[in-house]
């Protein structure tokens, strides 16, 4: 099994100017030997990156030998060159997720986020951390209708899997940030460690620690004396989320049952699932209504979804359309996380949604599928289980998440 973690990730070192460019994305082309073409909304998932070339993996310096470089805080504002980067994608994936300039990627960033992804005093009250919503035996979310936050606080959407968030353009079920980054900032500040106005304080007060201020000083370029910020915090934990991409599931390996082919040849056929679902991630990034928990605009507490961060009447109850990378084992499903089984998701989809509401995305029809077609599309789903995990560090245990 694949572990993601400091001496397992799926991105390794080899080239930063490399990175920077391929991590634009929009210019990179998927092998010429894939199965179909990889247009917006009917893009083949199955595209073969297995004649791709894998970087060669290089072993990254560990934290450690920034205690033998002490002085590497008084070297106001200069970062030293890191080794180069590229990335080693599993078969699936064929482009690397998008690198913002400000943010090159280096082996000791991602080091650095692994472990403030793992670490709970980044909460305010130290009871949970980035993990303990993106748990490996809970498919990488947390098995919960809805998140909870500090002091057992219900938040308001269901915790998608952390597998992929690299490739999204935008973040959240609404869409609100356009960036690992901004997420990472929100997620701090709102529910999910709920440190509102301290952000900066809490960045101060972790990258002081010892076994935390010769890796900031050294990836950041700090001066002595200088603080650690929030953006760099941010920044650390958005190169380490980069890294964490999903892919070798049976699916990709040509390794799924019968029941599993049949599936996909309803899911990227009759069953019209591929329209939305499309690309190596199965997702188009846009935003849809299925009627999941759609009612009535003023009622008090409802969730307009997009329509929240645009404002606008028309965005209302529409919502990002998930990754299907290792749904199976993400239940219960939907922002709402009202749906208990993947049997009963399918179900409503394959159905045209949830009607009494108002009206659906016209991309959502009753596609008269039988049980048994349903079923089959259930074992395709099942196929695209991710097979790594990531490398946890420290105890994650956090009640009433997990058992």
């Amino acid at each position: 099994m694949q572990t993601i973690g400091r001496r397992g990730a799926t991105a390794l070192v080899v080239g930063s100017l490399w990175a920077v460019a391929c991590g634009g994305g929009s210019d990179a082309k998927p092998d010429a030997k894939a199965k179909a073409d990889r247009g917006a909304a009917k893009a083949d998932p199955k595209s073969a990156a297995k004649d791709a070339p894998i970087a060669d993996r290089k072993d990254a310096k560990r934290d450690a030998d920034a205690k033998e470089d002490g002085d590497a805080a008084d070297d106001a504002g200069a970062i030293a060159a890191a080794p180069a980067w590229a990335w080693t994608l599993p078969r699936g994936i064929n482009v690397p997720p998008r690198v913002p300039e400000d943010n090159p990627m280096s082996a000791d960033k991602v080091e650095l986020g692994h472990r403030l992804f793992m670490d709970k005093r980044l909460s305010v009250d130290g009871t949970r951390s980035c993990y303990s919503c993106h748990q490996n035996e809970l498919g990488s979310a947390d098995g919960r209708a809805k998140a909870l936050g500090p002091g057992n606080k219900d938040l308001p959407r269901n915790t998608p899997t952390i597998w992929n968030v690299g490739l999204s353009a935008t973040l959240y079920w609404d869409g609100r940030s356009d960036s690992l980054e901004a997420q990472a900032l929100a997620a701090l500040k709102g529910g999910n460690m709920a440190l509102g106005d301290a952000v900066e304080a809490k960045a101060a007060e972790i990258g002081a620690l010892p076994e935390y201020a010769a890796s900031f000083a050294k990836i950041f370029g700090l001066a002595k004396d200088a603080k650690v910020t929030g953006m760099h915090v941010v920044q650390a934990l958005s190169a380490y989320e980069r890294t964490l991409l999903c892919g070798d599931t049976a699916h990709d390996n040509d390794t799924a049952d019968e029941a599993a082919k049949r599936g996909w040849a309803l899911f990227a056929g009759p069953a019209g699932c591929i329209t939305c679902h499309a690309g190596d991630n199965f997702s188009d990034g846009l935003y849809h209504r299925t009627g999941i928990g759609a009612g009535d605009p003023a009622a008090s507490g409802i969730d307009l979804g997009r329509g929240k961060p645009t404002g606008k009447p028309e965005d209302d109850f529409l919502f990002r359309t998930p990754t299907l990378r290792n749904v199976a084992r993400t239940a219960p499903y939907f922002h709402d996380g009202s749906v208990a089984t993947l049997e009963e998701a399918v179900r409503i989809m394959a159905s045209g949604g949830i009607t009494t509401a108002g009206p659906v995305d016209a991309n959502l029809l009753d596609r008269k599928l039988t049980p048994e077609q349903q079923a089959d599309l259930v074992a395709f789903l099942k196929s695209l289980d991710c097979p790594g995990k990531l490398e946890v560090i420290g105890d994650q245990k956090v009640d009433g998440i997990g058992g």
